[in-house]
């Protein structure tokens, strides 16, 4: 199978899709398929070229048997909501007219968190007629509303409409979470086309480690600290500012260490909250490339997973979750009840608490720092549910999707 895939996030790059995509594209080029990445200069969270790119027009490099072909685009930092669509319509037109002349693809495929890259992969299934996948990663509009980055308006309304004209039009969307799907029943899209495939981790890259990494310990003074994480993008979402206070109510605890690994759009606000409250039971990493992140993730005894407390992040499962899972670290979730929160009582592998409650949160941290015994059950069972969420099993079933969706195409 010849896969054409647009995404406006992958390697160098760090974050959840661009992860996910490339640890399931090479595993279907092991088995025979090819892979071609349409995507841009990578560049997120910051908003900032890495090292050893340019934004060009276009450029072709193969990265582990994948075809990626970079396409130029309005790059901005992961802040303010004009700027970032204009770099997402960017990418729509740019990677549309790209996919235009790569080889003849048996199938297209576009993921989202934002839907303009979907767009673009539906116009390339239009004019090249082939089938068309729409992976859903986020409920974007209604994300964006969520974090307040834009309030309910017209341009909305009509994005919203936008959102739902790409279900309709989809041979199959893949979903991330089953409250994804759920919700888009609910909107009158075919249960039939809908398949629910979610984030999961690569288990020859995230194993248990028997101690933390000496150099970085050593680095950060984390040797004979407790640590607790939060180790991914700093974003609006992610309403790191409680995290901070739950700092501040621990600082008395002279061996527990709230560490924040990453960069984002949030990232200078902690900093400064950090400073401003002179905190120092506070660890700050700056972002780490994807080789670094199991060293990273062996410094955290806990993992703590936090989103604001708003309805529309009932429905999500951030994929560090899975990380801490592959890496036996138990984790401390903040999120509202939903999909994340009952993998959480399902495995037994940490404790959930309200969201954006700095109170609820010092208090869990300091029962498991106090409870050696609770923290060696967490570490069990999420070893011990790791390998459901192994992504050799998960690139397995997506390519099943894509099969399946060939085959109705032709029926």
């Amino acid at each position: 199978m010849n896969i054409l895939f647009l995404s406006d996030n992958f390697p160098p790059e760090g974050n959840a899709p661009a992860t996910r995509l490339f640890e399931h594209a090479t595993r279907w080029i092991r088995e025979g398929h090819q892979v071609t990445i349409i995507t841009c200069a990578p560049n997120f969270p910051e908003g900032k070229v890495f090292d050893g790119y340019k934004n060009r027009l276009y450029h072709v490099e193969e990265m582990s048997g994948i075809k990626v072909v970079r396409v130029k685009t309005y790059i901005t930092a992961n802040e303010g909501f004009l700027k970032r669509t204009l770099d997402y319509v960017s990418f729509m037109f740019m990677g549309f007219f790209a996919g235009l002349f790569q080889k003849k693809p048996d199938i297209i495929v576009a993921t989202s968190p934002q839907f303009f890259c979907a767009i673009g992969g539906w116009m390339l299934s239009v004019i090249r007629r082939k089938p068309f996948v729409f992976e859903l990663r986020d409920l974007w509009p209604a994300s964006i509303k969520a974090v307040g980055a834009m309030e309910d308006s017209w341009m909305i309304r009509l994005f919203e409409k936008i959102e739902l004209f790409l279900y309709h039009r989809a041979d199959r969307i893949i979903s991330v979470t089953h409250a994804f799907k759920k919700e888009l029943i609910e909107r009158g899209i075919n249960s039939e086309k809908i398949d629910v495939i979610t984030n999961g981790v690569d288990l020859t890259k995230y194993a248990p480690l028997v101690k933390k990494d000496p150099e970085l310990a050593a680095r950060y003074n984390l040797k004979e600290k407790f640590v607790v994480g939060y180790v991914g993008t700093h974003g609006m979402a992610h309403a790191l500012e409680k995290i901070v206070d739950s700092a501040e109510l621990l600082k008395e605890e002279k061996d527990i260490v709230i560490l924040f690994a990453g960069g984002g759009a949030a990232r200078k606000n902690i900093e400064q909250l950090v400073a401003d409250k002179k905190l120092k039971n506070v660890c700050l990493i700056p972002r780490q490339s994807k080789e670094m992140m199991p060293r990273l993730w062996s410094l955290c005894d806990v993992s703590l997973i936090h989103l604001k407390n708003t309805p529309v992040f009932k429905t999500v499962i951030p994929s560090k979750i899975f990380e801490s899972m592959g890496m036996g670290i138990p984790v401390l979730v903040g999120v509202p009840e939903g999909e994340v929160t009952g993998i959480v009582t399902k495995c037994d592998c940490g404790i959930n608490v309200e969201p954006e409650n700095p109170d609820q949160i010092s208090k869990a941290i300091l029962k498991l720092y106090k409870n050696p015994d609770l923290m060696e059950k967490y570490r069990q069972n999420s070893l011990k549910n790791a390998p459901e969420y192994s992504r050799e099993i998960l690139a397995k079933h997506m390519i099943t999707s894509f099969e399946e969706t060939l085959r109705s195409n032709k029926g």
